[in-house]
């Protein structure tokens, strides 16, 4: 992955919105569709990346913890250490579930983070 020095680190959300996301592979996955941020400290926790679906509809949104996203500046999009195989298995949501859950609440963070390997954020 190519990571090169910027004059600053901050990005705005609506930058974050639409980039793609990559495997390993170079092949495109999918796109981070929102974010889901802790509104207590202000940390990011999930990208929301969506794949599927049709003009917005029927697809499935996979909250992927922030901290397995790189940025490649090589492919202006984020890389995750992920098969699109093993995206379809990973937990995943319709929109409707997501905003029944606040956004992304915690209500399913133990089930996502199991699923990558990593403890709660919280």
């Amino acid at each position: 992955m190519t990571s090169q020095p910027s004059a600053h680190n901050l990005i705005t959300s609506d930058r974050v919105e639409g980039t793609p996301v990559f495997n390993r592979g170079g092949e495109r996955i999918g796109h981070i569709d929102n974010l889901s941020i802790d509104k207590t400290s202000g940390q990011v926790i999930y990208a929301l990346m969506s794949f599927g679906g049709f003009l917005g509809m029927g697809g499935r949104y996979h909250p992927l913890p922030w901290d397995i996203l790189r940025y490649d500046t090589a492919q202006d999009g984020y890389v995750v250490p992920l098969e699109k195989a093993a995206l379809k298995t990973a937990p995943s949501y319709s929109r409707d579930e997501l905003e029944a859950f606040g956004g992304g609440d915690r209500i399913y963070p133990a089930e996502v983070m199991a699923y990558y390997g990593m403890g709660p954020y919280w």
